[in-house]
């Protein structure tokens, strides 16, 4: 007898994007960009997004850093380089996020290298990571997640361009280096900055169905990767 195939992933409706100051602005957009296609949509109506940060104050993509570029955390430091960028507005701080999250979004950017923000959203993190149905890190924020223990023992990869500054914070990852994005189980992660729009598409392809996914790309007139293991900048790593 045949086997039957298996069922399809129930939807998500409760998201969490983490911003910190100097999040990498396409890092968080471009997979919000799709799932706000989504939500549009019958399959994603019942979604709901919650912005997680530190405090509610307005959220910087721009972090300041000094000449040696060394992120500084107060960002208003004197002699601090930075400040080009926008901001958003969380709707929860790491306190006040809900308990019924069953995704989370973390983006990289230069405010991965911030000790502020290693000591808030690293413990969030551990602690959330056991609950949640999916996490989806982009670029950096794979610095992040490595160093709160949640991809020891599984296959990710990150942004070529910092691959070895990244990649030595997870000796117990098993970490892939010609992939755009990798999939291990409730782990998604996406290699550079762009290639979190392909991850997103692949991962709501995977929950609610290429068909989905198909339109939620031709809605944003995006041409998508479809093969995870294209990856036309693993040169970069070599030049480290």
């Amino acid at each position: 007898m045949a086997s039957l195939p298996a069922p399809a992933p129930a939807p998500v409706t409760r998201i969490g994007l983490v911003v910190f100051p100097g999040f990498q602005a396409l890092d968080a957009f471009g997979p919000m960009d799709a799932l706000n296609v989504l939500s549009e949509a019958p399959a994603g109506a019942a979604m709901m997004l919650s912005v997680i940060a530190r405090t509610l104050d307005a959220v910087p993509t721009y972090v300041a850093v000094d000449a040696d570029g060394q992120v500084l955390d107060d960002d208003k430091a004197a002699g601090g380089l930075g400040g080009f960028g926008q901001a958003v507005v969380p709707t929860h701080t790491f306190a006040t996020a809900p308990e019924d999250l069953e995704m989370l979004i973390v983006p990289g950017g230069t405010g991965t290298r911030s000790a502020r923000t290693v000591a808030t959203v690293v413990p969030f993190l551990r602690e959330r990571f056991p609950r949640l149905r999916y996490l989806m890190t982009v670029c950096t924020g794979a610095r992040l997640a490595a160093l709160a223990g949640v991809l020891d023992g599984r296959r990710a990869t990150t942004n070529k361009s910092c691959w070895s500054a990244v990649t030595a914070l997870g000796p117990n990852v098993e970490w892939v280096r010609s992939a755009r994005w990798v999939e291990d189980g409730k782990v998604w992660t996406a290699s550079g900055v762009s290639a979190g729009i392909d991850c997103c598409l692949a991962w709501i392809a995977c929950v609610y169905g290429e068909s989905v996914a198909k339109s939620t790309a031709d809605v944003m007139e995006y041409v998508r990767s479809v093969d995870p293991t294209e990856d036309p900048f693993t040169w970069m790593i070599d030049s480290q």
